[in-house]
Formats: structure tokens, sequence, C-alpha cells
């Protein structure tokens, strides 16, 4: 287990779970859910913040929500039956591929397939973040008792804005005025 650090987008990867149509319905916290990694993705791309976005059973339970893949135009989904994305072999190739150790992770449901992608990572030295507001569960309790979880087990539990601005580390670049637009945008924030 490592300790957790800010945010480094030079060594950082976003990873979106299963963030799809079916499940998405499911959900009490939707909308909240989705509109914040949707912003998490957009600021990635200004970032140059790799995005890796997942799908569990795409046949049975749809394809990526719209928002989500509009906000990650050019991101090829890795589709996959295990609930750890760690364990389906395309997903372990991309993430090593990019030689990144930093992981912060969002999407549904937090208890099952973002819990068990973050033990899995833990177990393999990344240094794990957990974005709270961009994760969840059909019952709440289960997305808070995964949280404390996680945290106990070595991972950071976060929020969107501590992420975007962990990331930016300063203000007065032309990086921030771009991720404040995106900020100010969001219908959830600024």
């Amino acid at each position: 287990m490592t300790a957790a650090h800010m945010i480094d987008r030079t060594d950082a990867v976003l990873v979106l779970i299963d963030m799809q149509e079916s499940l998405v319905a499911a959900m009490e916290r939707r909308d909240g859910v989705v509109g914040t990694a949707a912003l998490l993705a957009r600021v990635a791309g200004v970032l140059d913040v790799p995005v890796i976005v997942t799908r569990q059973y795409p046949e049975g339970l749809g394809d990526t929500v719209p928002l989500l893949r509009e906000a990650t135009a050019g991101a090829i989904p890795i589709d996959k039956l295990t609930f750890s994305c760690l364990a389906e072999p395309a997903f372990a190739e991309r993430l090593g591929a990019l030689g990144r150790r930093q992981v912060v992770l969002a999407g549904m449901e937090t208890h099952i397939c973002v819990a068990q992608t973050a033990l899995a990572l833990l177990a393999e030295g990344y240094d794990v973040h957990v974005v709270a507001d961009a994760a969840c569960s059909r019952r709440t309790t289960d997305h808070e008792i995964a949280l404390l979880r996680l945290r106990a087990a070595g991972a950071e539990v976060t929020v969107t804005e501590s992420v975007i601005y962990e990331a930016l580390g300063r203000a007065g670049t032309p990086a921030f005025r771009e991720v404040l637009a995106h900020v100010k945008s969001h219908p959830l924030g600024g």
C-alpha cells in the first residue's frame, strides 16, 4: 500500500468505470455523478491526463452515457466482465502502457467495480484516488461504506474540485483559465 499524494497531472490517469445507460438510470445521484465525471474528463483533456473508460457487459448494461461519450471523445472504451478493471487484461495492458502510477477513479458502483478496482490497484502499489462525488451506488449506505473501506485500505478519498485544483497546482496560467471556464460552466459547480 502506498501513501496517498496530491494529484500530479504528469503521473495521473483518470478511470471512468461503467457509467452506462442502464446503471446510470438506477442511480439516485445520477445527474450529479455523471456531471462531475464529465467535468473531470474535460479537465483531464485540458491538462493532458489520459482517460480510460470501461463498460461492464455493454450488451446488457448499454453504452457509456452520451454526456461522458462527448466529454471523452476519442477514448475507446474497454469492455469487461470482471468487476475489478485490473482483472481485465485489456485494461491492465492499457494502464501499464501509460507508465503512470497515480489512478483517479470515478464511476459505478462504488461498492463493487470501483472498490474492487481500487483494492487491486492498491495491491499493485498504485497511488489511488477515489472521487467521492463522481462515484455512486444504488444505495447511499453502500457508497458510504465503500468509501470508508477504501480509505482504510489506503486510497485517498477526495472530491472533484480537489482533484482539479491539485492537478492545476497554480492560478494565472492559460491552463488555469481554460479549466476555470469548465468549472464555472459546470451545472453543479462554480
